[in-house]
This record gives C-alpha cells, structure tokens and sequence, in this order.
C-alpha cells in the first residue's frame, strides 16, 4: 500500500482529488491539508511514501518550499508536484529542490497515479509537456546582488528604499537597474521584473 499526503488548497480540487485516489486499491490517503505549513507537521505525524504537492498554496511554504523542508525533515517521502502551469520558473525551482515529480493538472487522472506509483517506486516523473521547456532553461545572468535589487523593486520600492534597505548609493541602485534591464533585453523594468519573475530568477 502506497501511503500518500495531498496538499491543495483548492477545497473542490483537494475533494476531488482524495475521492479519485481513494478508488485505487493500492493507494492509501493519509492526509489532506490545505496548505505548504500544514503539510510538514502532517508528513511527520503520517509518514507518507509520497507527498502529492500543489506548487501555489498560500501561507509561509508554497508546495516547492514544502517539498525542500520534507526532503530535509522525512528523506523518505517522495514528492510529486502539481501545478496549473508549467512556468520556466516553477520547473527550474522543483529540479533545485529535486522533487521526484512534476505534473500539470490538466493531465488525464490515469497519469496522475500511475506518476504516484512511479515516483513511490523510486522513478523520476516529468509531464511530457513539460520535457522541451526543461530542456530549454536558461541560466539566470543576474549576480545575486541584482536579484536582490530586482526583487524589491518588484515589490513596489524605488530607488532610494532599495538603497537604504541594501546600504547602497541612489545611483549605483539605478545603475543596477539599467544593467539588469539591458541583461534581459526588457523594455523597461517592468518588463524586467516580468521577464525574471517568470524565468523564476526571483
């Protein structure tokens, strides 16, 4: 019997989800939670093969900061992520927090367990769909000082908040800026913000 932990935050979705794999004979749910921080205190009390994960819940752990914590905190539980969309970003964070599976909800329910079983039985699970854009990650040409200016300003801050909060100089924060927009070929940083938040350099 493969013990499975199921973390959505969706009500409809985390219903439908428990009912579908309820069906299977060799599938057992031990847990559902709503969100990243539950998950953990769940996994460690439940003890789960495999944590099935969505990557976008609210709260502190989103469903791939989740997974990192379990890999560190019960090495024994599996982890498979679903998401509604296979962004650049998302992928490139799952392979760093090396999740043994990554599945788009608009797979078929069949390949959602088979991809459970898979991953219990030690196998690495990519979506199909998702293979090219795993293949065609780009490495992120911002220095982490750059992200660190991007990120904020991201946030809403000018140049002067991001100053002061990084003890750097007014200027050098806007000549960060026009680097980080020339690196990725934006328009403007808004479009740089666009451009590294969806490539998932922050």
């Amino acid at each position: 019997m493969i013990r499975v932990l199921l973390a959505e935050d969706q009500h409809v979705i985390r219903g439908a989800l428990v009912a579908l794999l309820g069906l299977e004979p060799d599938l057992e749910i031990v847990a559902a939670v709503e969100s990243g921080d539950a998950a953990i205190p769940s996994a460690l009390v439940h003890r789960p093969d495999v944590a099935v994960l969505d990557i976008d819940m609210p709260g502190t752990l989103d469903g791939l900061a989740a997974a990192a914590e379990l890999r560190v905190k019960l090495p024994s539980c599996r982890t498979l992520m679903l998401t509604g969309h296979g962004k650049p970003g998302h992928l490139r964070r799952a392979l760093g927090a090396q999740v043994d599976g990554f599945l788009l909800k608009t797979a078929p329910p069949e390949d959602l367990v088979s991809a459970i079983r898979e991953v219990a039985a030690g196998k690495r699970v990519l979506d199909p769909s998702l293979a090219v854009t795993a293949w065609d990650l780009a490495d992120n040409p911002l220095t982490p000082r750059e992200a660190d200016v991007l990120r904020m300003a991201a946030g809403g801050a000018d140049a002067a908040e991001i100053a002061a909060q990084l003890f750097l100089g007014a200027g050098t924060v806007r000549n960060y800026l026009t680097a980080i927009v020339a690196k990725l070929n934006a328009r403007n940083r808004t479009d740089a913000v666009r451009i590294a938040t969806e490539a998932g350099w922050i």
